[in-house]
């Protein structure tokens, strides 16, 4: 007999708020036709703005919830709050609670310390740049002592590269005069001085290069072809070399960080052994031998004097189409961002969660930074929150839980805040009810539309509230909760079996945690 689920409905925020919590119990089978049913009922009845629920007791003397960031504290405070607006203690009716936190009211962030000293700024901004995430407790103490050695071997090296290109130059017809040596020299580091600045702005990105790895590396060969397409264009405009090559060696070495930073991942998943080393070392030698064997075509190619352009439109076509290939057929074991988004789809949707090829075949590889996303994990309490009612009305769903969701209509996307006790299982249950949270959303967005172009069609107008709120969701967030206190653990089960490790810093959560949500 399959083991049986326990479907916690979480207390209504209703003017029966002190009802018990009933529990349904659903076979484990049951539990897909329970999330397509959900999805159903949300199709067929949108939230009505009309129907808020009345929001629970505001927070004492106005204030919302703390939140730290990176070790320093907020405290959220509503505007205009008085105390003769705070309810008696005992049973508070729904009037009582409305009044609370009236909708309308808004908030604002306070600062619990003094802002820090400019040098300690610069100090942190310097750090975001040169040590990893996390430093010192996220490397191995032998780390310091390499990366000094490490500095100083590259600090030499850039000084003879002077002397040494000038020499090159010299070599090959230049001026002998000092000065014009020296002029051109200068000028041929500055460019590589470019690209090396580049290259060290680009390596902020930090965790992106383990959680988004092949987003990257795809990204990273397309600014490959950026830089060389620029570097075309010296021959058009020789007046703006400097220029025109220093802005296609900052281009290209912020690709070689891309390219340099998730190669050895990309290996270690081939790698079945100790042989890491040995997988990347012939990796390399493929690379060198077909770049080779590139080069050489090309040198027959252009003693033919084809035109310029429709031979680098050509190759750059063929370059991409090569890297877009080679990326979709990387088979990572960790759900990051866009596989988790696919698996937690395909559970929703069909009950099934994708096996590892299935996984990676849907992965979106391309994304570039300006298309919209619809989940945020780890986020700062204002850009979740609307108006203090909003948040007054959704904290008692998620009381028993280490996070909120929510869901902002202002930006149209789906909001986990993270509670200070949240920890990698929680910080995955919050990426799973977001998305679970969001087919509800994108259901109810379905249906309203449908209704408008009938509505349309017949010639009758229904109202729609042009300024929704995150409380009008608040009936989508509780059957969202019922889902995932039955679901998730179906989920991490069959993800399991499918072979996936699910692991919360490849979700790249925010840094963001309520660390003090008052009680009620």
């Amino acid at each position: 007999m399959a083991p049986a689920m326990g479907l916690k409905r979480p207390a209504a925020v209703s003017a029966a708020a002190g009802s018990a919590t009933q529990t349904i119990t659903l076979p484990a089978p049951a539990v897909r036709d329970a999330v397509r049913g959900a999805l159903r009922d949300a199709e067929a009845s949108p939230p009505s703005s009309a129907a808020r629920a009345p929001a629970p007791p505001a927070a004492v003397d106005g204030v919302l919830c703390l939140e730290e960031v990176d070790g320093r504290r907020w405290s959220y405070v509503v505007e205009g709050s008085a105390s003769s607006a705070q309810p008696k203690p005992g049973r508070v009716s729904a009037r009582a609670r409305a009044r609370a936190a009236p909708v309308g009211a808004t908030f604002r962030a306070v600062p619990l310390q003094s802002p820090l000293p400019p040098a300690e700024e610069i100090m942190n901004f310097i750090r975001s740049y040169v040590v990893p995430e996390g430093f010192p407790d996220s490397v191995t103490p032998s780390y310091v002592p390499y990366m000094t050695w490490r500095a100083l071997k590259h600090f030499f090296g850039g000084a003879m590269s002077v002397f040494t290109t000038r020499a090159l130059l010299n070599s090959v017809g230049v001026s002998q005069s000092r000065a014009t040596s020296g002029a051109v020299a200068i000028n041929w580091i500055l460019k590589d001085g470019a690209g090396r600045v580049g290259k060290m702005l680009f390596a902020r990105q930090g965790k992106k290069f383990d959680c988004d790895l092949k987003q990257l590396r795809f990204s990273g060969d397309l600014m490959m072809e950026l830089g060389a397409g620029i570097e075309l264009a010296t021959a058009a405009f020789p007046q703006l070399f400097l220029p025109l090559a220093c802005m296609a060696n900052v281009v290209k070495n912020v690709a070689a960080v891309t390219s340099t930073s998730t190669r050895t991942p990309i290996y270690k998943a081939y790698a079945k052994g100790e042989n890491i080393g040995d997988v990347t070392a012939k990796g390399e030698s493929v690379g060198n031998i077909a770049d080779l064997l590139g080069t050489g075509m090309s040198i027959l190619i252009s003693k033919r004097n084809p035109s310029l352009v429709a031979s680098f439109a050509v190759l750059s076509c063929g370059y991409l189409l090569s890297s877009y290939q080679e990326v979709r057929s990387v088979v990572l074991n960790t759900l990051n961002t866009a596989r988790f988004t696919v698996a937690v789809d395909s559970f929703v949707k069909t009950g099934h969660v994708p096996s590892l090829k299935e996984g990676n075949s849907e992965e979106t590889v391309f994304n570039p930074p300006w298309r919209h996303q619809p989940v945020a994990i780890g986020s700062r309490f204002g850009e979740a929150f609307q108006e203090p009612a909003s948040f007054v009305a959704t904290r008692p769903l998620f009381e028993d839980e280490r996070y909120i969701v929510t869901y902002n209509p202002t930006k149209d996307r789906v909001y986990a805040l993270l509670k200070d006790q949240a920890r990698q299982d929680d910080v995955l249950k919050a990426a799973f009810h977001a998305h679970v949270l969001l087919h509800f959303i994108t259901a109810s967005h379905a249906n309203l539309k449908a209704r408008k172009r009938l509505n349309s069609d017949q010639g009758s107008h229904q109202y729609v509230n042009p300024n929704p709120l995150n409380m009008d969701f608040l009936p989508h967030i509780e059957e969202s909760c019922k889902i995932v206190t039955s679901s998730y653990g179906i989920f991490k089960r069959k993800a399991r079996e499918q072979g996936w490790i699910m692991s919360e810093s490849l979700l790249n959560p925010g840094k963001a945690r309520l660390c003090g949500v008052v009680p009620q």
